[in-house]
């Protein structure tokens, strides 16, 4: 961090790097876009951090890259740009990015440089590739065999690639190839030789770090964060953070901490100790003790820490895999210390061993809880020791923010109407804020068209009632519909009932690839789009082809789901509205994303319709209301449906 003064950037002329930017694309500077501008610049100038909403529309990107850029290039202090995801760090890297420096070479004196950092496991492994790793576990047949099968035929298509890529970058391989394809021929950071490896000057993951620290600008994503909070230092050091899609970070941050014990993975860590030629007999045994005390237990969180004879079985499990780890550390005849097999040893131990640690870590400080398989929510049987931290505003403070200039920006931000609570959340201390506001007239362009009239929600799926509305809406609308459900049961159980009702395509999200179904939503225009999770947030159709959005119900977490249920409790031990800060602010977050895939451009119309009467009559349905879109509101059924009919030239 520099104290400013004499050295720091002038953030007068943004506004001429902007115009000569926005220029490049043909078009014109918007004055959110300009506001977000100054307003970045101002933040870096100062070691400053800055929340800004930036509506749909207002030119984000540009709004942060200009003043990051010249801010990287004048004070000679490198800027971290985080994504949300692999596609939209990729858009930034190769479109938004390299067009802002191009534009800007001139003004600033120089070329800016640029570098693109992602997990080693998003990169081929030259040394994997050269047959220095052991085969897998799961048998594959090593590709010499010849490619008689799927995966044969991807992997040996891999290879070839492999042979001519500047990258190898997983993103760069077109048409992709599938995940267990893609492990052939890669390796995790964990499982990966770094220096010692023999072919380092072939590694493409190296390459990429060693462009990082040399670069101005690097493009990285949340997953990358989550490490650099959680683990180590995994970026090269910068002193400007720009975060994008800012509203996701925590529940990154919370998956990149959340670790998770399971019988299969110690029987995995166990077959690689011996791959190594050392004994897991005390391994195994713990692997069976951990087996049975799974077996007595039922699925649920652990309030008071783990029970006496599972704790007794982290122990010994612990002990087993720490003593396991050293000996591989040594070597044997089998294995040279430092070898690939040792290092998928030492990772998969070392896995095993961390999470010991933290299920023994002091009480309170994490949330733990027995779980069952994935999705089966109410099944009996626990198949994993879960363990995830309380909260992570710290850890985003201490391991992201401390002593860096920040930008953290979204179109969801201000909940509720201001940053307060997502400041909270981030760990932001008296940061700068901006609403640099929508180019859009959100109450002329759209109806928020809340079914007042209908009961509210059970515990179910989708209620009889909120089904005939939906039936209603998507008639008056002739198809046209994204539909966005709290949870899978609900979409199917709508899935089937539209069919049978209908005479309109209705896709489900769990029927193909979702690049596919946006594909296919957009190409036919009376066809409905319906799904959960990933459909509320980056679906992007501009059109009338989601003249309606439908939002089955607020989405607030389940009332068993841990993470929110602690925390929940913690806030009102504190004092606080645990149920505000916690449920209504995930759900604010949700239903803000949701409704902004209505209205995607100038020339858009049309009504997002809440099935879920909660947000008219509830005294948290202001809090929520504030925080989407200002579309015009009604709770006029005929109202929204007359709206819809005359949308499609009923």
């Amino acid at each position: 961090m520099t104290d400013g003064g004499a050295d720091a950037p002038e953030t007068h002329d943004v506004d001429g790097l902007l115009d000569a930017a926005v220029g490049a694309l043909g078009g014109e500077p918007r004055a959110g876009q300009r506001d977000m501008a100054r307003a970045v610049a101002d933040a870096l100038a100062g070691d400053a951090h800055a929340l800004i909403q930036a509506g749909t529309g207002t030119g984000k990107s540009l709004g942060y890259l200009v003043p990051a850029v010249a801010h990287a290039v004048r004070a000679q202090e490198r800027v971290v740009v985080s994504t949300a995801t692999l596609a939209l760090q990729r858009q930034v890297f190769t479109k938004d990015l390299p067009l802002v420096a191009d534009a800007l070479t001139p003004l600033l004196g120089r070329e800016p440089r640029l570098a693109l950092v992602k997990g080693r496991a998003n990169y081929v492994c030259a040394h994997k590739l050269d047959g220095g790793y052991p085969e897998p576990d799961d048998g594959m047949l090593p590709i010499a065999a010849g490619p008689t099968s799927e995966l044969g035929k991807e992997v040996a298509r891999l290879h070839e690639w492999a042979a001519e890529t500047d990258t190898g970058d997983r993103d760069d391989l077109v048409p992709g190839v599938t995940g267990r394809a893609w492990a052939q021929v890669s390796v995790t950071g964990r499982e990966c030789l770094e220096s010692k490896c023999p072919v380092l000057d072939r590694c493409f993951s190296q390459r990429s770090r060693v462009e990082a620290a040399e670069s101005d600008v690097v493009v990285t994503n949340h997953a990358m964060l989550g490490v650099q909070a959680t683990s180590h230092d995994i970026l090269p050091e910068h002193s400007v953070l720009v975060v994008d899609e800012a509203h996701e970070l925590v529940q990154r941050i919370t998956s990149s901490a959340t670790h998770e014990l399971t019988v299969n993975a110690v029987g995995r860590a166990s077959r690689a100790a011996r791959r190594c030629g050392h004994d897991t007999e005390a391994i195994d045994r713990a692997e069976r003790r951990l087996d049975a005390a799974l077996g007595d237990c039922t699925p649920g969180r652990l309030r008071l820490g783990l029970p006496e004879e599972l704790a007794v079985v982290i122990e010994e499990l612990r002990g087993a895999v720490r003593a396991a780890m050293t000996a591989v550390t040594k070597g044997s005849a089998d294995e040279k210390p430092g070898g690939t097999a040792g290092k998928i040893a030492t990772a998969a131990l070392g896995e095993i061993h961390d999470v010991c640690e933290e299920l023994q870590g002091e009480h309170g400080r994490a949330v733990i809880w027995l779980a069952p398989r994935d999705g089966e929510y109410d099944s009996p049987v626990v198949e994993r020791i879960v363990s995830a931290p309380l909260d992570v505003a710290g850890l985003i403070r201490t391991r992201l923010l401390e002593e860096k200039a920040s930008v953290m920006t979204s179109a969801t931000l201000a909940l509720g109407g201001d940053f307060a609570a997502i400041s909270r959340h981030l760990g932001v201390d008296d940061p700068i804020t901006l609403d640099a506001g929508s180019p859009f007239d959100y109450p002329r362009q759209g109806i928020l068209y809340v079914a007042k009239h209908l009961p509210k929600p059970g515990m179910g799926g989708i209620g009889a009632e909120a089904l005939d509305e939906l039936e209603a809406l998507i008639r008056a609308a002739d198809g046209r519909t994204l539909g966005l459900f709290s949870s899978h049961r609900a979409a199917q159980a709508a899935v089937e009932a539209m069919r049978e009702r209908l005479d309109v395509p209705v896709l489900y999200q769990l029927d193909d690839q979702l690049p596919t179904l946006v594909a296919r939503f957009k190409e036919d225009e009376r066809a409905c789009l319906f799904g959960s999770t990933s459909l509320w947030q980056g679906i992007d159709v501009p059109g009338a082809t989601s003249s309606l959005v439908v939002i089955d119900r607020i989405p607030f977490p389940r009332p068993d789901e841990p993470i929110a249920q602690a925390r929940t409790e913690a806030v009102a031990a504190a004092g606080g509205n645990g149920f505000m800060a916690i449920s209504a602010t995930h759900a604010a977050l949700l239903m803000a994303q949701g409704a902004g895939r209505l209205i995607r451009s100038s020339s858009d119309r049309g009504v997002v319709a809440v099935l879920d009467p909660r947000l008219a009559t509830a005294r948290y349905g202001g809090f929520l209301a504030r925080s989407m879109p200002e579309l015009w509101p009604t709770t006029d059924r005929e109202v929204a449906l007359g709206a819809l009919r005359r949308l499609r030239g009923a």
